[in-house]
């Protein structure tokens, strides 16, 4: 796992240059992406449509960003989702992630939502409890809506409070969080599937 093995062995002055890179790598939904500088993962990007959508889309996202070979330290966080897309159980709460740009209310959004465990699903509203405003679900929503780190940052399991899928940002919405929903054997997703 990726746990910010650049900024132990790196002079301070040099984290501060350290520019973003990017890689592209295949899963079992189809060609993902993955950004990452001196503080962490930057961004993850699940596929679009075709891989040279995703490509755009990844790109688009980190403009100053050069494509680079994968460090061993990014290359675990790699290999950890396409376990997680798989099917194996897997853990991507320890992954350091660079927060840079990111709202103090999202991040604290993404530190409940990484405690939810592999294969479980909790409402928006049980989000918003968690964070103590039981009033807040709309904005856990858009919060998750704006995730950078999908997967890492597992807002695939939260749901409405009635158990719909609720949104989802990545290409094919809520089909698409269901599937994954489904790789991880959660129980909402089989409901869900009785009901199609």
């Amino acid at each position: 796992m990726y746990r910010n093995a650049e900024l132990d062995s790196a002079p301070r002055l040099a984290i501060l240059t350290i520019a973003t890179r990017i890689t592209f790598f295949a899963t079992p939904l189809g060609l993902c992406g993955v950004a990452w500088s001196g503080r962490g993962i930057a961004g993850l990007q699940l596929p679009e449509i075709t891989a040279t959508a995703t490509r755009r889309r990844l790109r688009m996202r980190f403009s100053d960003a050069t494509v680079s070979e994968t460090p061993p330290a990014i290359q675990d966080v790699v290999d950890s989702i396409v376990a997680l897309l798989e099917g194996r159980r897997v853990d991507l709460a320890r992954v350091a992630l660079d927060m840079d740009g990111v709202a103090e209310f999202d991040r604290r959004v993404y530190e409940v939502t990484r405690a939810i465990p592999c294969g479980t699903t909790v409402s928006y509203g049980i989000v918003a409890a968690r964070l103590g405003d039981p009033g807040a679900s709309r904005a856990v929503g858009q919060a998750l809506g704006r995730n950078p780190f999908p997967l890492i940052v597992p807002c695939h399991r939260v749901l409405s409070s009635d158990g719909s899928p609720g949104g989802f940002s990545a290409a094919g919405g809520a089909t698409t969080k269901l599937r994954i929903l489904a790789i991880e054997g959660a129980e909402a997703a089989r409901q869900r599937s009785l009901f199609d």
